[in-house]
């Protein structure tokens, strides 16, 4: 067993699900964004692992760009209030943009940078997500591209992170209450 896998209550998604769901996702916005001028945009740190796996399986031209949104400031919860970071680099206006998370729950932070980049005259905008937790939503909206959906509880790996820690676990477990609770 390893070191991280002793605070692992099970395993929520496998890594083996995991690829299949990159190439599936993959595949999806390939077809959909063909000869389109499109942009994906990762949330960090949250996004690295699932993006750099998804973005194998999409054959189409494309941009990276990068935002680092903050709204859990070390918590298990969403406190609402969405701290950037940092910034784009370049110009949206006009471009199709495919926003990559890592999980979508409440909503309140993408809906925060939905509302940015529509300011900022984006094309469209969309969302990619490996996880969604419907059940948690304050604010409603529905990825266009979802990987799996998950009950309501906190799980960690794959860039999936509780203070920090448990990102580079190569599947995504639930974290033993014991763990988060003890803080």
């Amino acid at each position: 067993m390893k070191n991280l896998d002793q605070d692992i209550k099970s395993v929520v998604v496998s890594k083996e699900r995991i690829e299949e769901i990159c190439q599936t996702l993959g595949e999806r916005i390939t077809k959909d964004y063909r000869d389109k001028d499109l942009i994906c945009i990762g949330l960090l740190k949250g996004c690295s692992f699932f993006m750099t796996d998804l973005l194998k399986y999409v054959d189409t031209h494309l941009e990276i760009e990068y935002m680092d949104v903050s709204s859990y400031h070390g918590s298990t919860e969403s406190t609402g209030e969405v701290k950037i970071n940092l910034d784009l680099s370049r110009s949206i206006e006009g471009k199709d943009l495919l926003i990559v998370e890592d999980i979508v729950e409440t909503g309140t932070t993408l809906n925060s940078i939905i509302d940015l980049l529509t300011y900022r005259k984006a094309k469209s905008i969309e969302i990619v997500t490996l996880l969604d937790k419907p059940n948690r939503r304050k604010i409603p909206m529905t990825p266009k591209y979802i990987g799996e959906t998950i009950p309501d509880e906190f799980v960690v790996g794959y860039g999936l992170d509780y203070n920090e820690n448990y990102r580079n676990m190569d599947y995504i477990g639930l974290l033993k209450e014991e763990v988060y609770k003890k803080s």
